[in-house]
């Protein structure tokens, strides 16, 4: 069986608590941590993470696209690989129009045809430092044309960062199988949904792409503990977010999958309410089995490796559970698998 890389979420209330965290992230044994935009930027806590760590895979899961332009995350993604001397991944995702338009102000359409534009545009200015090729890029979305030798960093010597995409619509992950270096698999998916829509969208966009080498990065949510009280707590807490993310219409199409695509407007009007502690309980169990991994570390990592052994580079494991013992027994029991 090939092996599977594990990663961890590296949350900071302050970016130079990364240096930290992300040392104990190494100590502990995952292959890589990733930021993600919420409260805070996610790129600054990666550069004190750089300094602090020697092997430890960096990434953004995500950074929002399209609250930026290709240049500035050309910079943004260069810097960091150089940083971290050949460690850093840029993963990218689309957010939702009432944020980008509402929250960022930016301009919003076709996010699948804007996000393949804005990925090839920021490898087009990378090939114009790395590789000296001249910067042409014109787009629907973006254009760069000028480069000067000031602003020109010139080659990386620890070469290219990777560029993920994040989707779950069969549009976006095609046009990250077009255009990026890995997709970003979503943890509110099944294994059905895996295998109707995400792999043959992928297979899709590769074709076209004609690309060989493909990562995918799996998030998934596990639901564990060392014994039945620990788990039921742990499962209850995962509905919980289960719910969160299905309360969302751009998720509505896993749930379709199933024929639970009824409960999508249900969870909606509750999160519109401020009925969060009545999310829960629209959450079947089956629902939660299906979308997470339930059971003692040992039983979940096994579950892990049967459903996404076969098609992931990258597990992301969503720990629901508050204690450091059981964390690192999944761990452990990712890595003897």
């Amino acid at each position: 069986m090939k092996k599977i890389k594990i990663d961890c979420s590296m949350i900071t209330r302050d970016p130079a608590e990364a240096a930290s965290i992300s040392k104990n992230l190494e100590d502990l044994g995952y292959d890589g941590a990733y930021t993600f935009e919420g409260p805070h930027e996610p790129f600054l806590p990666l550069a004190a993470a750089a300094l602090a760590t020697k092997k430890l895979e960096l990434s953004t899961s995500i950074a929002v696209a399209f609250s930026r332009n290709p240049m500035t995350l050309a910079n943004l993604g260069y810097d960091l690989q150089l940083m971290s001397k050949g460690r850093f991944t840029l993963g990218l995702g689309s957010q939702i129009k009432p944020h980008i338009e509402k929250r960022y102000s930016m301009p919003w359409s076709s996010p699948a045809k804007r996000m393949k534009e804005m990925v090839n545009a920021i490898k087009a200015i990378w090939g114009c430092w790395h590789e000296g090729k001249d910067l042409d890029f014109r787009g629907e979305f973006y254009k760069h044309t000028l480069m000067t030798p000031f602003f020109n960093p010139g080659k990386n010597p620890f070469g290219l960062p990777k560029i993920y995409v994040a989707g779950v619509g069969p549009l976006m992950t095609q046009a990250a199988a077009e255009s990026g270096d890995g997709f970003l698999v979503h943890p509110f998916h099944t294994t059905k949904f895996l295998e109707g829509v995400t792999l043959p969208s992928i297979k899709k966009g590769l074709d076209i792409s004609k690309t060989k080498e493909f990562d995918i990065s799996v998030g998934v949510m596990v639901a564990t503990g060392m014994n039945d009280e620990e788990i039921k707590k742990a499962r209850d807490a995962c509905k919980a977010q289960i719910g969160f993310y299905g309360s969302t219409p751009a998720y509505k199409l896993v749930l379709e999958q199933h024929g639970w695509d009824n409960i999508q407007p249900e969870l909606n009007n509750l999160t519109k309410k401020g009925l969060w502690q009545e999310i829960p309980s629209l959450i079947s169990d089956e629902m939660l089995e299906n979308i997470a991994v339930t059971g003692t570390p040992s039983e979940a990592a096994n579950e892990i490796y049967t459903r996404y052994g076969s098609i992931a580079s990258r597990i992301a494991p969503s720990i629901f559970s508050g204690d450091p013992n059981v964390t690192a027994s999944l761990i452990d029991s990712l890595k003897q698998n």
